[in-house]
């Protein structure tokens, strides 16, 4: 059987009791894959790689050792965050690795899509792999590969950075213990993990990162702008209220400019598009009718602050057609 073809049969995980059932499934299957040795995590501090985290610590505990790799195009404050809740609160084993310099110079003048996925996919587990080298016994990298990664990478729509993005050469066997899952169902199992509520909920983040929602080919003045522009998005997002209730939200800064016109002169600066969507499985989504008082104060906010930006726009796509992601 296919093991990346989720069964038919399957139970959607929708309760505590089931989640406690695949948690002692996948503890099991863990143990008897890994053996005494250890297992390199690539921990985002996103809901999957967090719930892999925690399932992992549960199986192997200090054979599991999590990295993670600041690649520059981080969220505002994000890194930080990620090492003071992982290393200082939950006490895990955890390995930062500022590799923003090496990331971007890779990713210069790289504009497609596919390209850079892989770029940023491949240098991953290069980093990784650099890792592994400093420690002994390491021979399986883990991955927070959900099912619809799967799905999207099978169909062509995308390359995720943990599906299409690895090199042929890679030298570890991987661990994938929530890839037949869907999104909501690895929620539920964080909880039955006891993970707290904010990173259990928290909104979903791709791999490769800002550098799908700077398109094109990225540009450290443009990344810039789009990490701010994202930054006072979601601060206003949360002073209305809207943290759980909307199920993601972002901003996109395009490879294109626009005209406008500041202080009486004429201007050539980028559209910032912000995108929000609910969803349930991430398979299908829905656009939210926002407050139009909050869209003006978010336009507002993003004119005034953020230097380069001219326009700011909101994305009434649902998926389908569109995706979440522009890229």
């Amino acid at each position: 059987m296919d093991s990346n073809k989720r069964p038919e049969n399957m139970t959607r995980i929708t309760t505590p009791e089931l989640a406690q059932a695949f948690i002692a499934e996948q503890i099991a299957a863990v143990k008897k894959q890994v053996g005494d040795k250890k297992v390199l995590l690539a921990l985002s501090g996103g809901v999957d790689s967090s719930v892999v985290a925690a399932l992992l610590i549960k199986a192997i505990g200090k054979q599991l050792v999590c990295v993670h790799v600041n690649h520059g195009l981080m969220r505002k404050g994000e890194s930080e965050q990620v090492v003071k809740v992982f290393r200082d609160q939950l006490g895990a084993n955890l390995i930062y690795i500022d590799a923003t310099d090496r990331f971007l110079d890779k990713l210069a003048g790289v504009a497609d899509p596919e390209a850079k996925r892989k770029v940023i996919g491949g240098e991953f587990i290069r980093v990784f792999e650099e890792e592994a080298r400093k420690i002994s016994g390491i021979e399986f990298l883990a991955q927070g590969t959900i099912y619809p990664d799967i799905i999207e990478s099978d169909k062509g729509v995308k390359a995720h950075h943990n599906v299409g993005g690895l090199p042929e050469d890679l030298k570890f066997e991987l661990v994938e213990p929530v890839k037949l899952l869907f999104k909501d169902e690895v929620r539920v199992v964080g909880t039955a993990l006891g993970l707290p509520a904010s990173m259990v909920h928290r909104q979903p983040f791709p791999g490769p990162g800002l550098g799908v929602r700077c398109t094109g080919a990225i540009t450290r003045d443009r990344l810039a702008a789009l990490r701010e522009a994202d930054a006072i998005l979601r601060e206003e997002f949360e002073k209305a209220g809207l943290v759980g209730k909307v199920w993601q939200y972002f901003t996109i800064v395009p490879d294109y400019r626009s005209t406008g016109v500041r202080n009486g002169n004429r201007v050539f600066d980028w559209p910032v598009i912000i995108r929000a969507v609910n969803t349930v499985d991430a398979m299908s989504a829905t656009v939210p009718e926002l407050d139009w008082a909050l869209l003006k104060k978010i336009t507002d906010r993003i004119l005034a602050e953020v230097p380069g930006v001219c326009r700011v726009l909101y994305d009434l796509s649902p998926k389908a057609p569109a995706t979440i992601e522009w890229e």
